[in-house]
């Protein structure tokens, strides 16, 4: 049963998992409050995703386990505006923090459900050109954001947040990709998702860009704008034809900043759909305050709300843990569906009973939260299982006959 509000979530004192005398396999490298979709939480107690086994990971950065929930942040109270670099100087900092804060938004010219938002974006009024930036990339300015628009795969340029720092002086705040979407559904789709191949072993070559167990920041306007967007899809006309969704976390490209895709799917005719095109631009415009307005999704600006999901488990656009966004308001992190979590069969005996369920799938969690916690300055970052995920690893250490 759906959890009606992740407010009154309680969570129980043992774990929450089925054939419990395998909770050991689900041990994780550090402590994170649980809410479960299908059980009714009941103590006042968070409980964290962790045995009584000590685990090797001892990053300087990580909470303890005897922290509250509300303490998995870092103890700093740095804005997503003034992220600093841990071997940066004070001067260097100061620097940085003076510096304006801009937005990237990247289109790629290949790619009709790229090109066609940037373009519906950049005749809207404001809009002045750059000098070209890099090779033969195009560039765009209206007062905090910058289009920049090149012509290969939009996942193969990798760092252009760092690299248009570098060029032009400016301070990249946050990241954000048109793009399209496809799937054997063929099913009209509006997207919005993190990205990240944080399951990729190294060695493996990931197959749409990233790199082996990299996942970049989640930008935190991702649930903010997936429900403004289907306000605005609902008011031009586009549901129940296109669905409005989340994806779970893949593909790249690199990026050093918080970062979004927005894309329009699934097949060449939708993702030439002007009427689409303009409701994502139109999304950019209002979701960043262009024009005067009042940007929506501003973590720097929440003072009451801190819940941030982190999604774990469930298919590639995460049903159940949309539910919950769309109903509960919360922020959102990273979204790992099953292919993300890969567990291999630890093959054990029946007198066999401490043996770890193998798999990236404890370095994917890892990846994932990290990089939520740092997207997510002084945020309560809590984990929901969709049960499949539960199932899974149940099964995963039951004993073998």
């Amino acid at each position: 049963m759906l959890l009606r509000t992740i407010r009154y979530c309680r969570a129980r004192p043992q774990p929450i998992l089925p054939a419990a005398k395998h909770f050991h396999h689900l041990l994780l490298p550090f402590p994170l409050p649980v809410f479960h979709l299908n059980r009714g939480l009941r103590s006042s107690k968070p409980v964290s995703i962790v045995s009584h086994i000590n685990t090797s990971y001892s990053s300087s950065s990580s909470p303890s386990i005897n922290q509250s929930p509300l303490s998995l942040s870092p103890s700093s109270s740095t804005s997503t505006h003034q992220r600093n670099k841990p071997n940066q100087s004070l001067q260097e900092r100061e620097t940085f923090s003076n510096k304006a804060m801009v937005a990237l938004l990247v289109a790629t010219t290949t790619d009709p459900a790229s090109i066609n938002p940037a373009n519906a974006l950049l005749a809207m009024p404001g809009w002045q050109p750059r000098p070209h930036f890099q090779d033969d990339m195009k560039s765009f300015v209206n007062e905090g954001l910058r289009v920049l628009l090149h012509g290969k795969s939009i996942v193969v340029e990798d760092d252009l947040d760092k690299r248009w720092e570098e060029v032009t002086g400016e301070v990249i705040d946050e990241v954000i990709f048109f793009s399209k979407h496809t799937a054997v559904s063929n099913k009209p789709a509006l997207t919005v998702h993190p990205i990240g191949v944080p399951h990729l072993r190294e060695g493996d070559v990931p197959p749409q860009g990233g790199k082996p167990g990299w996942a970049a920041l989640p930008n935190p306007r991702i649930g903010p704008w997936l429900r403004l967007l289907k306000n605005m899809a609902q008011a031009h006309n586009l549901v129940p034809e296109f669905e409005i969704t989340l994806e779970a976390t893949h593909h790249g490209p690199l990026t050093n900043k918080p970062t979004m895709f927005l894309e329009i799917g699934s097949t060449e005719d939708y993702w030439k759909r002007q009427d689409a095109a303009q409701v994502m631009a139109q999304l950019v415009w209002e979701g960043l305050g262009l024009g005067g307005g009042t940007d929506v999704g501003n973590w720097s600006r929440e003072n009451a709300n801190k819940k941030v999901l982190l999604g774990i488990g469930g298919g590639h656009y995460v049903p159940r843990h949309m539910d919950v966004v769309l109903k509960d308001d919360v922020w959102v992190g990273h979204l790992l569906s099953g292919y993300s979590l890969p567990m291999e069969d630890p093959n054990q005996s029946k007198r066999e009973t401490n043996v770890e369920i193998g798999g990236t799938w404890r370095d994917s969690i890892k990846a994932a939260y990290e990089a939520t916690r740092s997207a997510f300055p002084g945020g309560e970052i809590l984990a929901h299982l969709d049960h499949n995920f539960v199932a899974g690893v149940s099964r995963a250490g039951r004993r073998m006959p």
